[in-house]
């Protein structure tokens, strides 16, 4: 008996793991989410050039990239002692902000979609 709730549970899990997963896809394979994602890597390519290059403005070069990954980023924004705690949570607010652009198109397209005149 208890082999097969432990059977249960795990086909379960997985099935909801799967799920999960596959929502993320779909999220993140539309267009608006995947342009989102290239303008954040290039913003953050721009503030490591401008900060290793020698300019006036490289002090707060850092600053845009998780600008424009609020509010996650700046939830999980560490003290930057390593450049692995400035690109974490701006490659996090990234995907969590890509996917709900994603969602939110997905869920307008079908909007748009089911509630036209039928011929």
């Amino acid at each position: 008996m208890s082999t097969a709730h432990r059977e249960t549970t795990t086909m379960t899990d997985t099935g909801s793991s799967n799920r999960a997963v596959r929502a993320l896809r779909h999220a993140l394979s539309n267009v608006f989410a995947r342009v989102y994602l290239v303008a954040v890597v290039l913003m953050s390519g721009w503030a490591v050039v401008v900060t290793l290059g020698d300019n006036p403005d490289a002090s707060f070069a850092g600053v845009v990239p998780v600008i424009a990954t609020l509010p996650v980023s700046l939830l999980v924004l560490l003290p930057p002692d390593n450049w692995s705690m400035i690109f974490l949570p701006v490659a996090l607010g990234a995907l969590v902000n890509a996917t709900v652009i994603g969602w939110c198109a997905r869920a307008l397209n079908r909007s748009r979609t089911g509630s036209g005149p039928s011929s």
